[in-house]
């Protein structure tokens, strides 16, 4: 029952791993914190290089964090869904980098893991939950995030965030992202993750950093360009009591060429 527990702790990590995250982590920016009643979620990071062309896509490497907590320090509620828009100037590409399995991951820890997908690793980082059984104090528990490519099939691309847990929870899990191209307004990518209860919302999200690498096997899987010195993008987030964290998030960017 506890190890369903961490597919919560793989979902921190996919807010940053869709192109939207280009623009929640934009460059020297201070942190965005989005409040809902009691709740806070925080989004922070930065990418290279960030003066890009004004008509081409730019390769960058992509670097984010978040939080999520309670402001009176409580127990956070589960996320259920995520559903991530990005600016229509951002692009995922996968063509050419080698993939991976979910088969492959299942049941790994991080050693066998590397060994069976190593060439699929696009990026790297770690997470954190908080798990608060009933009558037991709240326990972090934290992991290596190692994010594999999936491969693309039908115009949708799919990510796989790895994490292994040996203490105080042990064992493996692997959760799936889906990323489509979907032209609405200002955005043209939409990210989808759907977590289950997780032990009646036991485990919760608190936090997560995650490195994106600018070049796998020769491909660049984020480039983005600055066509009006901005970039966008829309979070939603639900929750296990039913609160949604939503917020658009505009990022400046320099324009050259």
């Amino acid at each position: 029952m506890r190890k369903h527990v961490l597919v919560v702790l793989a979902l921190g990590a996919l807010i940053a791993v869709s192109a939207v995250g280009i623009a929640t982590a934009a460059g020297g920016e201070t942190p965005v914190t989005v409040k809902v009643g009691n709740l806070e979620v925080t989004a922070n990071g930065g990418f290279s290089p960030t003066a890009l062309s004004k008509t081409k896509q730019t390769p960058i490497e992509l670097k984010a964090a978040g939080e999520v907590k309670e402001a009176d320090n409580s127990h956070p509620p589960a996320v259920r869904e995520l559903l991530i828009e990005g600016d229509k100037n951002a692009e995922v590409h996968v063509k050419g980098i080698p993939t991976c399995t979910s088969g492959q991951l299942q049941a790994t820890d991080d050693t066998a893991a590397l060994k069976a997908c190593k060439p699929a690793v696009i990026g790297e980082g770690t997470t954190t939950a908080q798990v608060a059984f009933a009558e037991q104090k709240p326990v972090n528990v934290t992991a290596k995030l190692l994010l594999f490519n999936g491969g693309e099939k039908g115009g949708k691309i799919t990510w796989y965030a790895h994490a292994y847990f040996s203490n105080p929870i042990s064992g493996a899990i692997v959760t799936t992202v889906t990323i489509t191209k979907k032209k609405n307004g200002r955005f043209g990518t939409l990210a989808l993750a759907k977590i289950p209860q997780i032990t009646g919302g036991s485990g919760s999200i608190i936090s997560f950093n995650l490195k994106i690498k600018k070049n796998v096997a020769g491909v660049n899987p984020i480039s983005a360009k600055c066509a009006d010195g901005k970039l966008k993008v829309h979070v939603q987030a639900k929750f296990e009591d039913g609160t949604k964290a939503e917020t658009e998030i505009v990022r400046a960017c320099t324009s050259k060429g």
